[in-house]
This record gives C-alpha cells, sequence and structure tokens, in this order.
C-alpha cells in the first residue's frame, strides 16, 4: 500500500475496495467532492461492472499518466469512517503479522460498516431565540401551537426529538415547520446511538465525579504519564502494580485530564463483559465534563455497532471503552490508550489476522505520538522485558490503596489430603473449613476452577476403551445438567452413554471434575448457601452475566464458583475467602508458557480476596506444592518469578529473548499435510540459510480440530519484519496447495 503522506496531485484520490483483494485503485475525485473528500471516507466506486464501497486510503494522489480515470460515484457518510492514523496501522499490521491486507480491513472495519448500513439519524430541535414578551403574546394569540412548542423547549436541557416533542404535544408537524421558518427553533440531524435504549451499562455502578484522593505511588504514575502527555510524544509505560493498588483510579485521572484538554482517549479490557464497575466509574467520573463514554462489546447488534462506530466518527464520543477490537476506534484527537490487565491472552486474536490487542495499541499510540499506559500486577515477560531495557517507562504501585494487607496465602497439598479420604476429595478439609466460617460470619467467597462441564474423560474400567471427540483428538467432556457429552474445541454433541461403547459394559466410570461436579458437592455441603456458577454454559444469556455480579455485589448471594471468567476485573469488598481448585492444572499443558500462565493466573485469583476492610485469604490446592509458579504466588513475588522464568526461556531460546512465529498446516488429508509441511521446511532451510531457527515440522499437541489434521513448524526470530519479507515470495510460490491450508501466527500465544 502506498504511503499516506507526501506531496501529490488534486484531483485523484487511491480507494481500496471492501469486498475482496488487497489493491488499492485510483478514482478521478468529483468537483462536488474536491472539498470534502479525506483519507478513511467510505464511498461507492465502479469496478467492473458493479458499483462497489470502498475507503479512501490517499486523498489527493498521483494519478497514473495517460490513464482515464473513472470517478468516484458518491459519498457514503460525510464523516471518514477510519482516521488516517488507523489507515497505516492497518498497512503496520499486513506486514508484521503476514496476512493480506483485505484480512485486516475487514478486521478494522465493522461488518456494518463494510455493508453499508446507515445511521439511524434523528431529527432535533433546540430553541435558536427566545422571542420577546411581545412576540410571545402575539404569537400565543395567531399560533397557539407554535407557542406551546417554544414554552417546551425552553424548559429543556438539551435538544429533543422532533417527532418525540410533536408527538406529545399533540401538535402538527405544521407547527414545528412554521417555527423553524421564523428563526425561533432550529433543527439537527444527529446520530442516536441504539444502545441507548439497550445498554448493559446503564446501572452501573455509581461513584462521586471529585474520586478519592491519590496516594503518593498513584500521584507519582500519574505524574510520569501526564508529562508524556504533555510533551505529545509517544511513550508506552508500564503501570506496575499488586492487585489492589488502584490502578484503575490512575486511568481515571489521566482519562480526565486528557479529556479536559479536548483529547480522545481510549480504554482497552480484556473482557467488556466483567468491567460494569469500571464503566460506571468512567460515566461518573467523566459526567461533570460532558463527555460521553461508548462501550464497545460483542453482544451489540449491526446496528447499535455501526451507531457506536459512528459516534466515535463525529466526535460525540470522547472515551471508548472496550475489548480487542476497541483499538481500531476512530476518535479523533487520540491522545491515550491505556490496555488494563495487558497479559491477558484474550488480547490476542484467534482468527486471521492473528493480531496482539496490546502491540497494535501500542503501535498505534505510536504513529499518532500519544502516550500509552499497559497496566498489570502479573505483566506478561514481553512486556516486562521491554521495560527493563528501558524501552517503556516503568511506573511502580507496591502496595494496595489504604495499605490494606495482602491476602493470607495457604498452600494445601491434595497429595497428603488423598491419605484421609476415599480417592482424592474436591474440597480439602482446610478450604470447607474456611467457607463454613465466612459463611457464618455473612462473609462472601469465591470458587475459582478452570474447567467447565461435570467430568473431563469417560474410562471404561473392564476394556480401557475412552470417549474421545470424533472430531478433535480431545475427550468429550461430560455435562450432567442435560446428560450430554461435549467437545469443548468444536461443540460437537451426544446423549451420554450409559455403557461402554466398545464392550457394552455399564461399569463405566467418568475421570476428572469440572464446574458442574464443584457445584454438586458444594451444595451438599452448605445447603443454605446461596450460590452461582459462572462459566461459558451458564452465561449465554445476554446481560446475564452482569446481573449475576449485581446480586453478588448487594450480598444476594454467597458463593461465587467459575472458571477464568471470574479471575479478573471483579472488586467486591466483602470478600474475604478465595479457593482455588487445581491450581496446578494448567501447568499440566504442553506449553513452554505453562508456568507463567499458571503464576498469572494464581495471583489475579487470590487478588480478588481482601479488596475491602476485612482481611483475606487464599487456599490453594494442588499436587505439585514446590513448584516455582505457586511458590512464587505465595510470596506476591512476581520480580523473582520473570527472573527464574525468563532465565529458563533463555536457555531454550523462547520468548522474551526472540519472537517466536508459528506456521501451521492443517488439512484433510494427514499424509498430505505432513508431506507440504516437511517440503516446506526443506525449501526454507535450503532458500534462507540462517535466517531463523527452525523447529519442526511436527503434529499440534492436539493433532485434529474439526476433521482437519494440524502440524506446526517454529521460526524463532530476532526481529519478525525481516524474515516475513524474505518469507513471503516463498509462500507465494510453494504453497498453493488448496487443500493444505498454511496460517502465520507472530508472537504466537497458542501453540496447542
Amino acid at each position: 500500500m502506498p504511503d499516506l503522506l507526501g506531496e501529490t496531485t488534486p484531483g485523484a484520490a487511491e480507494v481500496v475496495p471492501l469486498d475482496g483483494g488487497s489493491r488499492a485503485y485510483t478514482y478521478a475525485v468529483p468537483r462536488s467532492l474536491l472539498a470534502t473528500l479525506r483519507v478513511g471516507h467510505l464511498v461507492r466506486v465502479p469496478l467492473g461492472n458493479r458499483v462497489r464501497l470502498g475507503v479512501v486510503w490517499r486523498c489527493p494522489a498521483d494519478p497514473p499518466e495517460g490513464t482515464r480515470l473513472r470517478p468516484i460515484a458518491s459519498l457514503e457518510h460525510e464523516q471518514p469512517v477510519l482516521t488516517p492514523d488507523v489507515c497505516r496501522l492497518a498497512e503496520w499490521m499486513a506486514e508484521y503479522y503476514g496476512c493480506s491486507f483485505n484480512s485486516v480491513l475487514e478486521t478494522v472495519l465493522p461488518s456494518a460498516v463494510r455493508t453499508g448500513v446507515r445511521p439511524v439519524l434523528r431529527r432535533m430541535l433546540t430553541l435558536a431565540r427566545r422571542p420577546s414578551d411581545e412576540d410571545l403574546a402575539a404569537l400565543r394569540r395567531r399560533a397557539p401551537k407554535q407557542a406551546l412548542l417554544v414554552d417546551f423547549l425552553a424548559a429543556q436541557p438539551g435538544p429533543v426529538e422532533r417527532n418525540k416533542a410533536a408527538e406529545g404535544l399533540g401538535i402538527g408537524q405544521s407547527a414545528v415547520d412554521g417555527l423553524l421558518a421564523k428563526g425561533i427553533a432550529a433543527e439537527e440531524a444527529k446520530v442516536l446511538l441504539r444502545t441507548a435504549y439497550d445498554d448493559p451499562f446503564a446501572e452501573a455502578e455509581s461513584v462521586p465525579s471529585a474520586g478519592p484522593a491519590l496516594n503518593p505511588d498513584q500521584a507519582a504514575a500519574v505524574a510520569s504519564v501526564a508529562a508524556s502527555l504533555d510533551r505529545r510524544q509517544f511513550r508506552a509505560h508500564l503501570l506496575f502494580g499488586v492487585t489492589g493498588s488502584g490502578k484503575t483510579e490512575v486511568y481515571i485521572n489521566l482519562i480526565r485530564k486528557v479529556v479536559a484538554e479536548g483529547g480522545s482517549a481510549l480504554f482497552l479490557v480484556p473482557e467488556v463483559a466483567l468491567t460494569p464497575q469500571t464503566v460506571g466509574r468512567l460515566r461518573s467520573r467523566l459526567a461533570d465534563l460532558g463527555a460521553q463514554v461508548v462501550v464497545w462489546h460483542s453482544h451489540l447488534s449491526a446496528g447499535e455497532r455501526f451507531d457506536a462506530w459512528m459516534a466515535m466518527a463525529l466526535g460525540q464520543a470522547r472515551v471508548v471503552v472496550g475489548a480487542r477490537s476497541a483499538v481500531f476506534a476512530p476518535l479523533p484527537d487520540l491522545r491515550l490508550v491505556v490496555v488494563d490487565e495487558e497479559h491477558e491472552p484474550s488480547f490476542k486474536q484467534s482468527e486471521t489476522p492473528l493480531y496482539h490487542g496490546r502491540d497494535v495499541a501500542v503501535m498505534r499510540a505510536k504513529i499518532l505520538g500519544a502516550a500509552c499506559v499497559l497496566g498489570s500486577a502479573t505483566p506478561s515477560l514481553e512486556t516486562w522485558a521491554n521495560a527493563q531495557a528501558g524501552r517503556y517507562t516503568l511506573d511502580r504501585l507496591p502496595s494496595r490503596v489504604d495499605d490494606r494487607s495482602l491476602p493470607a496465602f495457604r498452600i494445601v497439598d491434595m497429595r497428603r489430603e488423598a491419605l484421609h479420604a476415599k480417592g482424592v476429595p474436591l474440597l480439602s478439609r482446610e478450604l470447607v473449613d474456611g467457607l463454613r466460617d465466612r459463611l457464618a460470619k455473612g462473609e462472601q467467597a469465591i470458587l475459582f476452577l478452570n474447567r467447565r462441564g461435570h467430568s473431563r474423560a469417560l474410562v471404561c474400567p473392564s476394556c480401557g476403551v475412552s470417549a474421545p471427540c470424533p472430531h478433535c483428538s480431545v475427550p468429550l467432556t461430560l455435562h450432567r445438567t442435560d446428560q450430554t457429552v461435549r467437545c469443548h474445541l468444536c461443540d460437537h454433541r451426544a446423549p451420554a452413554p450409559q455403557a461402554c461403547p466398545a464392550c457394552r459394559s455399564p461399569d463405566i466410570r467418568w475421570k476428572g471434575h469440572g464446574t458442574q461436579r464443584a457445584e454438586e458437592v458444594v451444595a451438599q455441603l452448605f445447603p443454605r448457601a446461596r450460590m452461582a456458577r459462572i462459566d461459558a454454559d451458564t452465561m449465554s444469556r445476554k446481560h446475564l452475566f452482569r446481573q449475576v455480579l449485581s446480586d453478588f455485589r448487594a450480598g444476594r448471594l454467597d458463593l461465587l464458583l467459575g472458571t477464568q471468567m471470574i479471575a479478573k476485573g471483579l472488586d467486591f469488598p466483602r470478600v474475604t475467602l478465595v479457593g482455588i481448585l487445581d491450581a496446578d492444572l494448567s501447568l499440566q499443558m504442553p506449553d513452554f508458557r505453562a508456568a507463567e500462565r499458571t503464576f498469572q493466573l494464581l495471583t489475579q485469583v487470590a487478588g480478588r480476596a481482601g479488596r475491602g476492610a476485612l482481611e483475606g485469604a487464599v487456599v490453594v490446592q494442588t499436587f505439585q506444592p514446590a513448584s516455582d509458579p505457586i511458590q512464587f504466588a505465595k510470596r506476591c513475588d512476581y520480580e523473582g518469578f520473570a527472573a527464574a522464568e525468563t532465565g529458563r526461556r533463555k536457555e531454550f531460546g523462547y520468548p522474551p529473548g526472540r519472537h517466536l512465529i508459528r506456521h501451521l498446516f492443517r488439512g484433510r488429508d494427514p499424509e498430505k499435510v505432513a508431506f507440504i509441511a516437511e517440503r516446506w521446511v526443506r525449501e526454507v532451510e535450503r532458500e534462507l540459510p540462517g535466517a531463523a531457527e527452525i523447529r519442526g515440522p511436527t503434529d499440534c499437541p492436539v493433532a485434529r480440530i474439526q476433521e482437519l489434521h494440524r502440524q506446526h513448524v517454529w521460526y524463532l526470530v530476532p526481529a519478525v519484519a525481516p524474515f516475513l519479507r524474505k518469507l513471503a515470495p516463498l509462500r507465494e510460490r510453494l504453497l498453493r496447495d488448496d487443500s493444505v491450508a498454511d496460517i502465520l501466527d507472530v508472537d504466537a500465544l497458542d501453540c496447542g
């Protein structure tokens, strides 16, 4: 794609069509659009025998010599749907992630924008001038309905919708037109967000606009980032603070500064559904500045997403809170980008383009010369390495607000627990006693188990046969609530077998346990406890998660039991006990990041306890009590863990010392997948000797998903872009077999 900057000839523009292809076409700009057309505008252009939607990518542009240009047909919206910095960001993404430009464009622009959905425009009325007493008296005699409308508009705090005002007052549209003709009333077409009628955060927690006084550490962090904002130069900051240290207050103070000075801010969170408290705080604390906060989340309808997007493009929204895809929000004068819980894997896209929202956020801030704040109590080792090397500024919040103590951390060796029970109990004696004590005191508790379902695998003791998914290389999980077995990868479902599928023995056994089984055990032990289970199976209904959290916050629930959905973004002052079941579950994953993820998960879940005036405690049940992640989490020693884990990674050449690019090959024929992957590696080693350390090809840990057999190759490189530039022509020349797809995953997080 061409550079967006530079001197060009007026009268022509380069447009990228939205329905396929990666090249830009040059069009003549009609005289009617010469003064208004800008980069990022959505236009209709002739292409072949059709008129298609496209985005203006360069304007003005150099027209090809001796070529007669076809003109742009029409302008779709008065306001650009993309900002110039996002256009440059899209170009960088296509190069850095080694994917087609069109796939990036599909990601950057919401589908509703790409398909030409129109905004819902409301005709809004205001009082342009107040008539004198004499004129108003005359109006009451000659046009009483117009006078009635004047009185109504004068009493309103802001614009009102024309149709609703006329209907409510019982007057016709001619009366409104008459008042407009006299210049007494004024009319404006305004985009009205459909989310205003169905806003899941409308009743979010409200707090005073002033906010609490910052402690010295928070004030120092705000001052550090504010200095970057004042210089209007790019700088990335790592806000490294223990759980409960008040990182959100730092974010809010910085956002207030930006909004008060006329700029915009972007606030990225791992999952918007988990952050009603954050949204409520932002809206309350920005109300006095008149800043509209838009929430960008996956449950919006296509129309709602379009309206929210246009509200940003029109400058109506100055602050956006959203998950990964909100990083492309078309905010004008964006000065601050915040990425909360930057370590969360959910910031990594699972479909092409496989971008990381955190890294894209940093790059967008760099393009704009804005400040970027990455916040976490357990930063990713990549971010920590950048801070240690001085590429990011490190701002610390070493203690909880109001000097509250961190929760007491108790490790229970489940091997010893098994000696006192028949088999391994789901809940240890210490955790049961702790729950009983908290419930008796009227306090609250959270139980964490990162596996949904009832039991994870079927085993027949007679013949040894298990029940694997017919489409994937994983066992089926029992779901007792509807007596089905399910695959958590492809969602295959079948009735739960009552006998062994091989030998028909009725003596089958289900091994392992998930949240459904845990719910049964807790209900048996504490039948009076008011409990809710939070996982992907129970939270399928829109807004249900928010309702459960609201009930828990209001004290209508005593216990929350759930998966990693409850491990982040929750702040409940009355939670004094957190129980972590199967704490080493993630250590069993065949992934070099297993230790890092285990440490992060334990620290984050433990951080939900003791966030109020009452002291908290954490009970960690494990079969590997001496493992590094568990021991470092017990001491709340992130820096010790990071040093030890980085040293181990360095021995094997893993990130953060080098970049990992995962090259995935998949197809229905396992032999063909293996042949193409092996041939590919031989060619890369022959044509690009020494360009990367290559590992593989080998079967993926999950060798088959949805009938597709999978192999992968790892490239470990010091820099991504130079290697991919060398790799691109080889991919174009050698990987042309449609029966085997190949996908590049730059800075891969999922190696399964």
